[in-house]
This record gives structure tokens, sequence and C-alpha cells, in this order.
């Protein structure tokens, strides 16, 4: 009753200062009220604190479950708001911040402020220019909530809650490039007066009262924040075994776990022994340390993974991953006894010399292939094959939580699938790799700061590596023929990896296993090449913090990439069907690019290896593709999957195949819960919609190349993608009228309704829970691959 009591004074508080803010913005003298602000030391005083356990206690059981699922879901990764990370207890007391990571147009390179590389200090991020939100003056209830900028916008959202409106007028910003209000504690007098409906969860239903009670009392009592508990013994052997086995002594261990880090830096590393089915994981970082295993970890704070490190020595350690897991960042990396077997047999094991370990010089580090060549191409392309859906979703969840110039070079629904890598063993194809070391070079090697003409530069060549590859396979291969059927890899019979599905959802994407959809327009085929190319363009080479020519610079070579792919599905095709489908991908793209695509660089003139039956060859294509993939193909997204009634189930398949001006006026995103009418458990569902274009080519035109009456959607079972646009909560007996009245939709108005008639918007009084119903059906059904969704994108509509 005390800790409730002293809230509402705290209220009372806080409503004195708005009311005096109503004519005048009051100056309140903080030093004067509760002493001179100077950076607390929350996680280090905790151990000392008598009261610890208890407190632990009530953060874990109490604070730490909504601050998750109602701060977490808007403040994680690079796009947080204000750069406040709410997933960890650092990134709490690192507080926020007034600039931007998301800002296309600098001329220079960011200094990067990445939560445990760039500081470790609160007095080291105050001078990074990072301000608190938790008070850090005097320690008394009173101030802990009048002097905390967190504790002010909870309160200023309980006296402003939303307005009674189903859409929020203008008051309310939520574009993604928004001006940014990023208040600090002496700017919080005037931001309550100018922006009063700007409390925070923004633009969502305010906390409950308990919810607020209890993040207000963890508040007034300092905000403690426990340290992250030791590793038990039997965590503490695994690592001991894995960081023997990447900080071997031999040139040959040194160089294989340099190749292995760099490709696994942004991935979340769990040990499949110590892990239960049904529980989440304890995640791991693999991370570049200057002190060897056994000694405290000395983080090399570099842009990339392949920067210079500037100590005699690199090591390779396992840090525990200490924030929060959300979905947009989360890429599970699971480690085993049969990986380690691999690694050991590819890289240790093998039969090859290294003569000395590559220089770290950015020509040379920011290509695999000169830094590697001393590692045998297969091995490195096993690597990377063996996890094929985690390697492309290292450049999608990777280094950018946000990418739309990166993800615009892609269409927004295709297939893939891989080159087998008994394909490039022999000695001639890794020969031709080696001659083409200066072609191979990539953007990277520019560093943050690039200028975009420098293109130029990468797409000449890009052509010449791409026209000794065909007279190299015209040499090689029997009656000229580059691809055939048997030359797709089919997974080892048992490897799911070997198809894979990617939708883009306008600047996110999503990647997932098997052939997810009907059949798309376009299709790619990957080889080592081409994949280890996109790894180290996309994620090892990518600097968020990179400067406009560099981003733009990544997003043009990444056309060529694009084009690669593509054209090696295309070469399973007979010519002029080559031709024909080229044509309808690439309708009124630029001269420039044109002539890239069509001139002697993509001739085809090569023979198909490929058979055909039928009048339609690219329909065909797929069926043999399928035909080769179909003994590892995963089952996980059909719809067919649900435990609704057999007539739900054949309405969802007429919501499937939705396209034109009803599958236009959907979200890219949507997220369905259908509750069933024999009140068994709720299924879920996700609604993807595919825009169309005429091309892809052009970075700044995407809206005049859209097609919309050829858009069309994909629903699958199950939860997919990070960023949900619209949630919808069906009852399964009004299924019957939710896809009718999505068949018969023209207008924005009648999209309206449908909301009105099963959608949770984000100002619905039911859309927390909801949002916990939803998230905990992911957690249940996916413990090892879920996290919180992020609420960046919900549309007011």
């Amino acid at each position: 009753m005390a800790a409730i009591q002293g809230i509402w004074k705290q209220l009372l508080l806080v409503t004195v200062l708005l009311v005096a803010g109503c004519a005048s913005v009051a100056q309140v003298d903080f030093d004067r009220l509760f002493g001179t602000s100077s950076p607390q030391k929350r996680l280090e005083n905790a151990e000392l604190n008598q009261n610890f356990i208890t407190q632990a206690e009530f953060v874990q059981k109490e604070v730490e479950p909504v601050l998750n699922s109602r701060c977490v879901v808007c403040h994680a990764c690079y796009d947080a708001p204000c750069q406040l990370k709410m997933t960890s207890s650092e990134g709490i007391e690192r507080g926020a911040s007034k600039e931007k990571v998301y800002q296309g147009s600098r001329l220079v390179a960011a200094t990067p402020n990445r939560l445990f590389v760039d500081a470790f200090t609160t007095e080291t991020w105050r001078q990074h220019g990072f301000y608190p939100v938790l008070n850090e003056r005097n320690q008394t209830p009173e101030a802990n909530t009048q002097a905390s900028v967190l504790a002010r916008m909870l309160t200023l959202k309980q006296m402003h809650p939303l307005p009674e409106d189903k859409i929020l007028d203008k008051r309310f910003d939520f574009s993604l490039d928004r001006v940014q209000q990023c208040a600090n504690l002496e700017e919080m007098d005037q931001y309550q007066q100018s922006q009063p409906y700007a409390g925070m969860p923004y633009g969502l239903p305010a906390l409950n009262a308990n919810e607020h009670q209890v993040l207000m009392h963890w508040l007034e009592q300092g905000a403690p924040l426990p340290f992250s508990p030791s590793l038990s013994p039997e965590f503490t052997t695994e690592i001991t075994q894995w960081e023997t086995f990447l900080n071997g002594d031999s040139l040959k261990s040194q160089l294989s776990a340099r190749y292995i880090y760099e490709h696994l830096f942004a991935f979340h590393l769990y040990f499949e022994s110590l892990t239960e089915p049904s529980a989440q994981p304890l995640f791991f970082e693999l991370v570049r340390s200057s002190t060897p295993p056994g000694q405290a970890l000395d983080i090399i704070a570099s842009r990339r993974p392949f920067d210079d490190p500037k100590v005699q020595r690199v090591y390779y350690r396992f840090r525990p991953y200490r924030a929060t897991i959300v979905d947009k960042t989360h890429i599970p990396y699971t480690l085993n006894a049969s990986l380690l077997n691999n690694w050991q047999q590819w890289f240790i094991d093998a039969d090859y010399q290294v003569t000395a370990l590559p220089s770290y010089a950015p020509s040379v580090a920011a290509n695999p292939f000169e830094a590697f060549i001393q590692l045998p191409a297969g091995a490195r392309y096993r690597f990377m094959l063996t996890r094929a859906q985690d390697t492309i979703m290292g450049f999608i969840k990777g280094p950018v939580c946000r990418g739309q110039v990166a993800l615009n070079v892609i269409n927004d629904r295709f297939w893939v699938y891989f080159v087998t890598p008994d394909y490039i063993d022999g000695a001639d194809v890794i020969a031709f790799q080696q001659s083409q070391l200066e072609n191979l070079r990539m953007p990277a090697e520019e560093e943050s700061s690039a200028m975009a003409v420098t293109w130029v530069k990468y797409a000449a060549k890009q052509g010449r590596y791409l026209r000794a590859r065909n007279q190299f396979l015209n040499n090689k291969l029997k009656n000229g023929q580059h691809l055939t059927i048997d030359s797709i890899w089919d997974g080892d019979g048992n490897n799911d990896n070997a198809s894979l599905t990617v939708l883009r959802h306008f600047d996110n994407a999503t990647v997932v296993k098997g052939l997810v959809g009907e059949t798309p327009k376009t299709a790619w085929i990957i080889d080592y090449a081409l994949l280890e190319r996109i790894h180290y363009l996309l994620v090892a080479g990518f600097d968020v913090y990179g400067n406009y020519g560099h981003q733009l610079l990544t997003r043009l070579y990444m056309d060529f990439l694009r084009m690669e792919g593509e054209s090696n599905f295309l070469t399973l095709l007979p010519q002029e069907e080559r031709r024909k489908q080229l044509s309808d991908w690439y309708q009124g793209s630029g001269t420039q690019l044109s002539a890239f695509i069509t001139g002697d660089i993509n001739t085809f003139n090569q023979p198909t290896g490929v058979l055909y039956y039928s009048d339609d060859l690219k329909g065909e294509l797929y069926q043999k593709l399928r035909g080769k993939v179909a003994k590892v193909q995963p089952h996980k997204y059909e719809l067919e999957n649900n435990q609704l009634q057999a007539n739900s189930k054949a309405l969802l398949q007429a919501l499937s195949r939705i396209k034109g001006t009803q599958a236009t006026l959907l979200p890219e995103l949507t997220m369905i819960m259908v509750e069933p009418e024999n009140a068994g458990k709720a299924e879920v569902f996700s609604l993807v919609r595919n825009s169309a274009h005429r091309n892809i080519s052009s970075l700044f035109n995407e809206a005049n190349n859209r097609e919309p009456a050829k858009d069309d959607v994909t629903l699958v079972y199950g939860l997919l993608g990070s960023y949900p646009e619209a949630f919808w909560l069906v009852k399964e007996q009004d299924l019957a009228k939710v896809v009718a009245t999505v068949e018969q939709m023209q207008t924005e108005k009648d999209y309206e309704a449908l909301l009105d008639f099963v959608g949770i918007r984000r100002t619905n009084p039911q859309f927390w829970a909801f949002s916990d119903k939803l998230n905990q059906v992911f957690f249940d059904s996916h413990p090892i691959t879920s996290g919180w969704l992020d609420y960046n994108r919900l549309e007011n509509r």
C-alpha cells in the first residue's frame, strides 16, 4: 500500500508540473531538487546489495515480462526509437541518443555505437552522447520518478491515453523516417506540453494499472538491474571444447577459425546437447578477443569482422548473449558433435597446406577468395551450404534491421536452389577461381566512407568475371551445357536446406526452408562464388553506420549478384525461352542495365541440358526442380497442417488465391489468429502480400515500376516474418464471411470495413491481450527459433 501511495504522490507532482506548464513551460532545477547527475553503477552495485536476491526475483518475475511484452516490441536493434534498446539491463542503463543510425544521406561514416561492443560503462556512453532514461541523481523514491525520463514517459501515457478513435489522427506519426522526439530530462516539460499523447508505449494502448504499478515501483526503488548469473559447469565444458578447436596454434587452425568467425559473428549459437526441446536455449555469440581462453574477454571492437584487429594474435571466444531475443535479429545456430566433426574433416583433416596467414588490409580481407585462397573451396562451400538458410538469413537479420535500400534489389517472393558442392571440387574449377581474384573484388574494400561512383569499376569487374566464367564453362562442360538438373544440390538426401523461399516485405524480408507458395516469377540458382559474395557484401562487409556512398554501392552491386543467380536459373531453359523470361523480368529497365543483361555477358548461347515435353517451359522446369529436392522438402508452413474443419481449410485455400486489387489493399504482412468452433487451441497464419514489379532495377523509381494488377498473396500456416503490419482475430464460424469480404474489396473503405470486423488495430483496447497470446503461441510452438515480434511497422488504417 505504501508503494502505491508513493506512486500516486509522484503522479500528483507530475500533474502539478503539467498544469503549471499550460501557460508557460516550467523550468525545473533538477540539480537543486535532486543533486547533480552522475552515472550510476546499477549492475556493479547489485552484487553488493544485501537485498539483491529479493530484487532479482522481483525484476525477473514481475518487471522483465512487462518490459519485454510492452517495451522491447518497439525498442530493439538499431531501429529502436532514439537508440533506446530495452532488450538488456545494459541497454536501459545506456539510455537514449538524438543521433540516428539510419541516415542514408550522410557523407561521412558515423561512429559506431553498438551495445556490448563499442563501450562498456555508463560513463563512456555519456561521452558518446547518450543521455539517461533512469534517474542518475540522488537515489530517493521521489528523484527516481521525477528525474527519470522513462518514468515521466510512462506517467504521461497514463494521464493522456489514446484518443477514443479507431484510426489515430495526424498528431501521431508512424512513418519510419519520422522526426524523432528524443527528449532528455531537461526537455521533458516542454515535451509533455507539446506532445501530450506521445507517452509510452507510443501510439498503442497504455499499460494496465498493475503493469504500470510494477514498473513505477521498480523505478522508485532505483531500477535495480541484476547482473547475469554465472555459467554452469556443463556450459563451461562445452565452451572449452569449442574454444579449443577454434584457437589451435597451427596456421591451418588459425585460418580456419578466422573463416568460421567471419561467417558466424552475427548468429546466436546454442549447444544442442544442453537444450531442452520445449525451452529456449542459452545463446552465445562468437567474438574476437585479444585474450586467450581461460582469461577475461577483451573484445576487439572493429566495424567489420575482417577489419585489422591490431593485436598480435586473435582469439575466438564464446560470450553469453545477454539480451532479450527478438525475432528480427535472431539467427539460431545449432552446435553439436556432428557439426564439430564436419569442421574437423573439412578444415583440419583435409589434405592442404597453409603457408602464411592473410593480411587484414582491406583489399585482401574484404575479398574472401583471396584471403582464404589456401582453404579448400569445397570446404568453404559446404560450410555455408549445410546451413544455407542461416547463411541467407544473415543478410536479412544480420547487421541491419531495416534495409529498403538493400531489399528493393530483390523480388517480393522467389525460390532459391544451390549448385551441388561436387561441382566445384575439381582442380580446374579451383584454378579458375584463383585466376579471377581481381574480378571478384567487392565494394567492402572501399570501407565505410565510399564514393558511389566506384560502382562503374565494380560493374566492369563483374562483367569480366561473368565473361570469363562463361568461357570456362563452355570449355569444361560437355556440349557447352553450363548447368543441368543433376547439377542441383539435393540436400544429400537428408538436408532440408536444399531449397529456400525468400519473401520481401518492402524494407525487411524473411527466408524459410522449402518451396513456399505457388511457382514464383523468378528463381535463383546459387553456386559457391555467388553465395560467398552475398555474405561478404551484405553481412560481413556491410556497415550500418556507413555513409551514403557505402550503402548505395552495396545496393548497386547486389543488382549484379541477383542477376547472376537469375541467369543461372535461366540457363536451364531453352535459349529462346531464356530471352523471353529475361525480357519479362526487366520490362522498361534502363538502357545501361539492359545492355548489361542482354549483351555479351548474358549471351545465352549455350544449349540447355534439360529435355522438355510441354509448352509451359518454366512451369515444367519448376516441376523438375521440385522433384530434385522433393525428398528433403519441409512441410512446416503448409496450410493443411492446421486443425480446423475441412470447410475452413478450403476457405483458407481460397484466401491464398487472392490477386490484383484485393491483394494490393492488404498490408505487406498480416498475422491472423483463428479461434476454432470446438474451443480448441487457436491457430495462427501469416498472410504475405507479394507486390509485383515490371522490374526491380531502379533504386529510386520503385513506385513507377509497380504492377498492382499482378499482386498476389502467400498464406502460410504459422508465424512468418518479424514486423507484422496488421492483426486479425477471426472466429472460425466467421471465416466464410471474412474470405468473401476480402474477395470483394475494391477500395480503402472496404479494407477499413474488414478491419472493423476482424482487425485488432493498434487502438483496440484488446491489443495487448491479443499480442500476448500471439507471442505466446510463437514461443510455445517454436521455442528455439522464436523471438519477440516488432511493432514498428504496425499500420494505422
